[in-house]
């Protein structure tokens, strides 16, 4: 197993003042969410959530809960039973690999991105290989199809997307799509998809449908932490038709974290039930600094250059002038914090004046999903104007 490609991000850029590094909507807080509950006159779950007991739920999480996720994230197209609990999308993703890509299975997967969803094919017993697909700036970082069909062996029957992408916050057409889905159906291979940025797009037109529902092979990984900002809420879920796979998933899941917490559990349902506003009012705010950060790459554009996001929080921004880690560790040093391109591949960035760096080595993971987000852009615009001359001059 390799190192995490965050470690390296959480030493160099620790203690910075301004955070442009996260990835989540406004997070929630406890008051919040209770004055929420309570404006909607759930007295019962508040209720619940003061006086519950501390035994185990079940393994898999509460019916109850996973009762509300299937109401309100799918619309009851899937039921209680298509839902497996978590703490959180993390070890989701790593169960579902665990479970569909061992014993002589070959995966597919897509680069750069989260590391869980490049990697976690690696880490299953008796894997027979992963296949690494680049997605690339020249193509809106969208999924080469071609590619994509070239790949499939006769024993690929596991693949990974992330839709909508972090880090660029862009999510792939409704063709699109249904285009892998019946590519994958011909060759009977399960898809997870990591949807943990999904309700949370900029036009609601451009949302697709849940994997786990469009396709009965599918897999949806989910967290409550990036659209409605519950993030210490630590609840994530795998949701999926097949019943067969569900138990797969439930038996690998035996031996990792089987149980959550029921004050969490209690938590989430409150955030499912103020959903709509909750989603609304980040919503709002998204877009807000969305635009905020459009009009600073414009005016930059000497500098820096920008794939539009459509859904989430983040922005794969390319800086022009150095690779983003030479960028990170100037902006570290004047106390602000983004994510560079080694977050989100394996890259070999060893000073060296005659190294060429690919051109996806330039980019970095901005995140505009907080209230304070002017405040840490404007940080970002003062260190440009110091820097400006001497970019301009190199």
């Amino acid at each position: 197993m390799q190192q995490p490609w965050s470690k390296r991000h959480k030493r160099e850029f620790k203690g910075c003042q301004f955070s442009l590094s996260n990835s989540f909507a406004q997070p929630l807080s406890m008051p919040e969410l209770i004055k929420l509950t309570k404006d909607r006159g759930d007295t019962k779950l508040l209720h619940l959530y003061n006086n519950h007991d501390l035994e185990y739920v079940p393994n898999g999480g509460s019916n109850d809960l996973r009762q509300d996720i299937a109401r309100v994230v799918y619309n009851n197209k899937l039921s209680a039973g298509n839902i497996l609990v978590f703490p959180g999308g993390q070890v989701a993703i790593q169960t579902a690999a665990l479970a569909f890509a061992s014993n002589g299975v070959h995966s597919i997967v897509f680069t750069p991105g989260y590391q869980s969803t490049v990697e976690s094919p690696q880490w299953a017993i008796g894997n027979a290989g992963v296949t690494q697909i680049p997605r690339h700036p020249d193509n809106h970082w969208q999924v080469d199809i071609s590619k994509f069909k070239e790949a499939i062996r006769p024993n690929t029957k596991f693949v990974i997307l992330n839709e909508p992408w972090n880090p660029g916050g862009i999510v792939m057409s409704h063709e699109l799509q249904r285009e892998i889905i019946d590519i994958c159906r011909a060759h009977s291979i399960v898809i997870l998809c990591d949807e943990v940025y999904r309700l949370l797009e900029h036009n609601e037109c451009d949302r697709l449908p849940a994997m786990a529902h469009a396709y009965e092979m599918g897999i949806s990984a989910v967290t409550m932490s990036k659209p409605w900002g519950a993030c210490a809420v630590t609840i994530g879920w795998l949701a999926c038709q097949d019943l067969r796979m569900v138990q797969r998933l439930v038996d690998v899941q035996y031996f990792g974290t089987a149980c959550v917490s029921r004050a969490s559990e209690i938590q989430a349902r409150m955030v499912l039930g103020a959903s709509e506003v909750i989603l609304k009012e980040r919503r709002e705010i998204v877009l807000r600094n969305k635009a905020r950060l459009m009009a600073f790459v414009e005016k930059y554009s000497e500098f820096f250059s920008v794939s539009e996001p459509n859904a989430g929080a983040i922005a794969f921004v390319k800086f022009k002038p150095f690779p983003s880690h030479v960028l990170g560790e100037q902006l570290a040093s004047n106390g602000i914090s983004i994510k560079p391109y080694y977050c989100f591949a394996e890259v070999d960035d060893e000073s060296s004046e005659e190294k060429q760096y690919p051109c996806e080595a330039y980019h970095l993971r901005v995140g505009f999903g907080e209230l304070d987000f002017p405040s840490k852009l404007d940080a970002l615009s003062r260190f440009v104007d110091e820097h400006a001359d001497g970019w301009r001059r190199n």
